[in-house]
C-alpha cells in the first residue's frame, strides 16, 4: 500500500464511520466520538477535520449544529451574509482559528498582522490582550455596517472560542492519520486489527476488548498455534492468530528459538518439539503455558496428556539436543545424519492421551495463560440476558461519574479476602464479562450475605458506586446475587437486545404530565444517555398521541431505566418499541 495514493474519499470508510464503527482508530475511538459520528455522518474528508476539531470541551456544544447543517444545508442561518463564505464549510460553526482570523478582517477590518494577533491571543488564551482588541472589534464592525447585536454575538463566539478552538491546519494533520487508520480498518480489517491488538497486547485489559470487537467484526481471534503463530498477532485465512509473545512466561528469546526450529519444517509432536526447540531458551515453564493456552493443539494429545507427559519429554529433549551438541547421533539414526534432523522423528514415543480436561478448566487455563477467554466463554449463552439486566458493560463504567450507582454483570475470576487493621474483613474481586474486567471492593466481607454470591467461577449481577481512581475503575459492592435466569427470561432478552436500536417507548397518562413530571423524566434520562431516541407517548382516555423527543436525549435502554421510569409514573409505562 502506498500511503501517499491512498484516496480520501472512499466510501467504505465513510460508510464505517458513520455507523461509529470506529475501535482502534487514531483519534475517533472514544465512545463519545463514536457517537458524534453517528450523528455527523461524515461523508467526506473535511467531516473528519471538523469532528477532530469539535470534540473538544466547549466546542461539542457545536456538533448538533454542524449536524443539522450537514443533513440540511438549508437550515443553516448566517447572522450577517458576508459569514456564508466564511463558515458555510462548517454549516455555520465556528470552528476553526483561520475563520476567526477571516471574521476580523472581512467585518471589521483587521490587517492580516492585527488578525494574527487576534489568533494569537486566542489560541494561547491570552485574555487581557484579546480585552484590549475588543474596542477595535467593535469600532471596525460598527464602521463596515455591522449591526451592533450581531458584534456582540460574535465578539462572544470568538471569546468562547479561547477555550476550545483549533488551528484547522493542526487539525487537518491528525484528521489525515485518522481517516488513513480508518481506511486501512475498512479495507484490510484483518490485518489491521492484528495491528492493533499486536501494539497493545502487554496491556492486560485491552486485549479482551479488542478480540471481542473482532467478533463484531466477524473475525475470529485463534489461539495461538505452535506451527503457525509469530511473535505478534498475524492473519490466518480472514481470522486473526493469537501471537506467542502474549502467551504468559513465553518470552521474546523463547519464541525466537521456537521460529529457528520450525524453519525447517513444522512441530510433528510434543517429543519432537522439545528435542528440536533451543532448551535453554524455551524452559519447561514456557512449554506448560503454552500447552495450557492450546498452542499444541494441532498436534497429537490433548492439553492433560501433554501436561502429564511434559516431564519425561522435556527429559528425553534435552538429552537428544546434548547429545547433538557432543557429537552423538542416536543408535536409530545411523543412517548418516547428524541424529538431529529428523527431530527424533525415528525415535519411538509411547501415545500421548487424548482424554481431555472439562472444558471449564480449559476455560481456566486459557484465562490464566493469555488473559482472555479464546475457545468458548463462560458467559456464552447469557451475554443478552446480562445486558438486559444491566445499566452498561464493564468497558463503559470509565464514562460514568465517579461515585454513582449502577448496577453490571459478569463472572468473578479472582477473589482474596483480607483482614483490615480494625479487624473487619474486606475481600478484593475481579469481575469480568466479554470484553473487560474490573476491580470489585466488598466492605465487611465476613458479615455480608453479598460475599455468598462474590466467589469465584460465579455469575452474579452486583450493585454498587463507581470509583473512579488513578489506577482505573473500581466499584465498591452494595449488593450482589447470583444470575441464574430461566431459559424464558434469556429467550426475552434475546428479543429486547435484537431490538435494541428501535426507539424506546415511555407511556404515561395525560393527568400525570406535569412540567414538574417532565423535568425528573429529563434529569433520569440524562443519566441513561444512550444511542435510542424516545418516543413519548400521552394517553388521553383512548386517544394517543405520539411525540419524538430530541437527539439531546436519546438514551441506554437498561433495566434501571425502565425501573427509575417505573417508580416515578407508577405503573409498568416503559418499554422498547
Amino acid at each position: 500500500i502506498d500511503i501517499g495514493e491512498m484516496p480520501l474519499d472512499d466510501e467504505t470508510t465513510y460508510r464505517m464511520l458513520a455507523g461509529g464503527d470506529s475501535t482502534g482508530v487514531f483519534q475517533l475511538e472514544s465512545e463519545g466520538m463514536r457517537e458524534a459520528m453517528k450523528r455527523v455522518n461524515p461523508t467526506e474528508f473535511d467531516d473528519i477535520i471538523a469532528l477532530v476539531s469539535l470534540y473538544r470541551p466547549g466546542a461539542m456544544a457545536e456538533i448538533p449544529a454542524y449536524a443539522r447543517g450537514k443533513a440540511d444545508p438549508s437550515t443553516v442561518e448566517y447572522a450577517d451574509p458576508r459569514l456564508k463564505e466564511i463558515t458555510e464549510s462548517t454549516y455555520g460553526c465556528l470552528v476553526y482559528q483561520e475563520q476567526l482570523m477571516e471574521i476580523s478582517k472581512k467585518l471589521a477590518g483587521f490587517s492580516p498582522a492585527e488578525s494574527d494577533d487576534l489568533r494569537k491571543a486566542i489560541g494561547k488564551k491570552k485574555r487581557d490582550m484579546m480585552a484590549k482588541m475588543e474596542t477595535m472589534f467593535m469600532e471596525g464592525t460598527a464602521a463596515s455596517g455591522t449591526d451592533s447585536s450581531v458584534s456582540r454575538s460574535l465578539w462572544g463566539s470568538m471569546t468562547a472560542a479561547a477555550d476550545y478552538s483549533f488551528n484547522k491546519s493542526h487539525a487537518a494533520c491528525y484528521a489525515l492519520i485518522a481517516y488513513r487508520t480508518a481506511y486501512l480498518k475498512a479495507n484490510y480489517p484483518a490485518e489491521y486489527m492484528a495491528a492493533v491488538i499486536s501494539s497493545v497486547m502487554s496491556t492486560k485489559d485491552k486485549v479482551p476488548f479488542l478480540i471481542s470487537r473482532c467478533a463484531d467484526m466477524g473475525i475470529q481471534v485463534l489461539p495461538p498455534d505452535i506451527n503457525v503463530s509469530d511473535h505478534s498477532f498475524v492473519v490466518d485465512g480472514t481470522n486473526i492468530r493469537f501471537g506467542l509473545d502474549a502467551v504468559k512466561n513465553v518470552g521474546f528469546s523463547a519464541v525466537e528459538a521456537i521460529l529457528r526450529a520450525k524453519e525447517e519444517r513444522s512441530f510433528e509432536s510434543l517429543w519432537d518439539f522439545c528435542e528440536r526447540a533451543d532448551s535453554r531458551a524455551v524452559n519447561k515453564r514456557a512449554i506448560e503455558c503454552l500447552i495450557k493456552c492450546g498452542a499444541f493443539d494441532s498436534l497429537p494429545g490433548s492439553r492433560k496428556g501433554m501436561l502429564e507427559v511434559l516431564p519425561s519429554a522435556q527429559s528425553a529433549g534435552n538429552k537428544a539436543q546434548s547429545d547433538a551438541l557432543m557429537g552423538q547421533g542416536s543408535i536409530f539414526s545411523l543412517d548418516g545424519d547428524d541424529g538431529t534432523s529428523q527431530g527424533g522423528a525415528g525415535t519411538q514415543h509411547p501415545p500421548i492421551t487424548e482424554v481431555e480436561f472439562d472444558q471449564k478448566e480449559i476455560l481456566r487455563l486459557e484465562k490464566e495463560t493469555l488473559g482472555t477467554y479464546l475457545s468458548s466463554h463462560p458467559l456464552d449463552g447469557l451475554r443478552e440476558a446480562l445486558e438486559f439486566k444491566s445499566d452498561c458493560t464493564l468497558a463503559e463504567l470509565g464514562g460514568r461519574e465517579d461515585g454513582s450507582w449502577v448496577t453490571i454483570g459478569g463472572i468473578i475470576t479472582e477473589y482474596k479476602k483480607m483482614r483490615t487493621k480494625s479487624g473487619s474483613q474486606m475481600a478484593f474481586a475481579t469481575l469480568s464479562d466479554i470484553e473487560t474486567e474490573i476491580e470489585l471492593i466488598v466492605f465487611k466481607a465476613g458479615e455480608s450475605d453479598k460475599t455468598q454470591a462474590v466467589q469465584p467461577d460465579s455469575v452474579v449481577l452486583v450493585k454498587g458506586r463507581i470509583d473512579q481512581t488513578e489506577k482505573g475503575t473500581k466499584l465498591v459492592v452494595q449488593d450482589a446475587q447470583i444470575f441464574d435466569p430461566k431459559p424464558a427470561e434469556v429467550e426475552k432478552a434475546k428479543e429486547h437486545v435484537a431490538r435494541r436500536n428501535e426507539p424506546f417507548m415511555v407511556k404515561v397518562d395525560s393527568e400525570r404530565l406535569s412540567l414538574d413530571a417532565l423535568e425528573e423524566m429529563k434529569v433520569i434520562f440524562q443519566h441513561h444517555q444512550g444511542e435510542n431516541e424516545v418516543h413519548l407517548v400521552v394517553v388521553d382516555g383512548e386517544r394517543e398521541r405520539k411525540l419524538k423527543l430530541g437527539p439531546d436525549f436519546k438514551v441506554r435502554q437498561s433495566a434501571s431505566l425502565r425501573s427509575e421510569l417505573d417508580d416515578m409514573l407508577h405503573g409498568d409505562t416503559a418499554q422498547a418499541a
